[in-house]
């Protein structure tokens, strides 16, 4: 009996969706920011992934957070503060770490710093713990309609700058040796992608918190990875799993007593768990045809 109350309760503070249409007119503006955010994350990731910077967006975030922490200690606008410290964090990255042995070992200098500074602020915040706790795990009631416009501009910007940027960014994001033999300059296609990177971590924050930013910009295009190596279908694959986990997330959570990442976290992970099984049975199936092939030619 006491077994059946207990799982009784969990499954209410994860699920319960009792008044769910009054709330869901409540967090409209972190739907459609959510939406927002899953396209730009989606569309970003899959260069994140081509450049092997996974490592680097955790960095990023980690700076962000400490300057959100920073903004909410001081009365500043928390977008502003979270701002600031992913350019700082993007621009320290693009600048000194040029190869991917000095780029990790600065953001491996950077994150902790970035963490004990915003746990000292937060630490020093009298205010309410739920804004806290917020900007490290996300809010659905966070993105009012100041936040929504900062959002949307910032997002509008890293969506041209990928668009101008596209074609020399993959040429360099999949051979930057040749792309510098062939004129692009690399050097500035790298600093300005780090700079898109952290306005793009810094919005992201806004929605799932900063440690668990990875999940709407590195997952969904790991996942789609998986499944095609088509330079047009990975990033559309990409936009739609980062499209599905954020917003899922938000729909969900809305429903339970738990902040939005558990939500977005696990509808991410489980399209990538999907898309790798897929992907492994494709690649099976097509050196099994392979080898019957071969048999065949030699019979």
């Amino acid at each position: 009996m006491i077994v059946h109350l207990a799982s009784s309760d969990l499954w209410s503070q994860l699920f319960n969706f009792s008044n769910y249409g009054e709330l869901l007119a409540l967090v409209k503006n972190s739907i459609f920011a959510g939406a927002v955010l899953g396209i730009i994350g989606g569309l970003i990731g899959v260069f994140v992934m081509q450049r092997d910077m996974a490592f680097a967006v955790h960095g990023i975030s980690e700076l962000s957070f400490a300057g959100a922490s920073a903004a909410l200690l001081f009365g500043v606008n928390v977008v502003v503060g979270s701002l600031g410290g992913s350019l700082l964090a993007a621009i320290l990255i693009g600048l000194l770490g040029s190869r991917a042995r000095d780029r990790n070992s600065i953001i491996a200098v950077l994150m902790p710093f970035g963490l004990g500074l915003g746990i000292l602020f937060l630490a020093l915040y009298p205010g309410r713990s739920a804004n806290k706790f917020g900007l490290l795990t996300g809010q659905i009631v966070s993105v009012d309609d100041p936040q929504l416009g900062w959002l949307m501009a910032i997002s509008v910007i890293v969506l041209i700058g990928l668009l101008v940027m596209w074609r020399p960014l993959s040429f360099d994001s999949l051979d930057a040796d040749v792309a510098a033999a062939r004129g692009i300059p690399v050097r500035f296609i790298s600093l300005a992608f780090m700079i898109l990177l952290g306005l793009a971590v810094a919005v992201s924050i806004q929605i799932v918190g900063a440690l668990l930013v990875l999940s709407l910009l590195v997952t969904p295009a790991a996942a789609a990875m998986r499944v095609s190596s088509s330079p047009f279908v990975v990033p559309l694959l990409s936009v739609v799993f980062a499209l599905v986990s954020v917003v899922g997330g938000i729909l969900l959570a809305l429903g339970g007593a738990l902040p939005i990442s558990p939500y977005v976290t696990t509808i991410s992970f489980l399209i990538y768990l999907v898309c790798r099984l897929a992907g492994t049975r494709k690649a099976t199936g097509g050196a099994r045809q392979r080898l019957d092939r071969q048999l065949a030619l030699k019979a």
